[in-house]
C-alpha cells in the first residue's frame, strides 16, 4: 500500500525529548502516514485533511478545541497511556472523535517492580546495601 493510501496520523515528532520514540514510529509507519505536528503548522491546508488519526504519547500533542476544529476527518485520537484524564473527553466526543487507551499495558510491569519493592522490603535489602562494611 502506498504511503499517499495509509490514513494520517498526527504526532508531535519522532525522537528528541518529546516526540515518539524511533521503534514506535517505525510500527506506526507500517499501518500510517506520519504527521508532525511540525509538518502539520507548515501545511494545515493541506494536511488537515489528510489527517484520521491523533497519536498522543505522554500527553503530547495537547487536544484543544482550535485543534480539533482544525480536523474535519478526523475519527479516533489514540492515547499511549493507561489514563485519559489529560484529554477532555467530553469536548472530544462533541466533535464524534473517539478516544482508544492502552488500559493493560503496563499491568505485568507495575506488578512486578511491586512484588520486588515488597521483597526488598521484607528482606531490607537497600539496607544491606548502605551498610559500611570494615575494611
Amino acid at each position: 500500500m502506498a504511503e499517499e493510501e495509509l490514513p494520517g496520523v498526527l504526532i508531535l515528532d519522532i525522537g528528541g525529548t518529546h516526540g515518539v520514540l524511533e521503534n514506535l514510529a517505525a510500527l506506526l509507519k507500517k499501518h500510517f502516514h506520519l504527521i508532525t505536528m511540525k509538518e502539520f503548522l507548515g501545511n494545515k491546508k493541506e494536511m488537515s485533511k489528510k489527517i484520521q488519526s491523533i497519536f498522543v504519547f505522554e500527553c503530547r500533542p495537547t487536544i484543544d478545541r482550535a485543534l480539533l476544529e482544525s480536523l474535519p476527518n478526523l475519527k479516533v485520537i489514540g492515547n499511549s497511556g493507561v489514563g485519559v484524564d489529560h484529554l477532555d473527553l467530553k469536548m472530544i466526543s462533541s466533535f464524534g472523535v473517539k478516544v482508544t487507551n492502552t488500559p493493560h499495558a503496563v499491568a505485568d510491569p507495575t506488578a512486578d517492580i511491586g512484588m520486588a519493592l515488597m521483597l526488598a522490603s521484607a528482606r531490607r535489602l537497600v539496607e544491606g546495601n548502605v551498610l559500611n562494611f570494615p575494611g
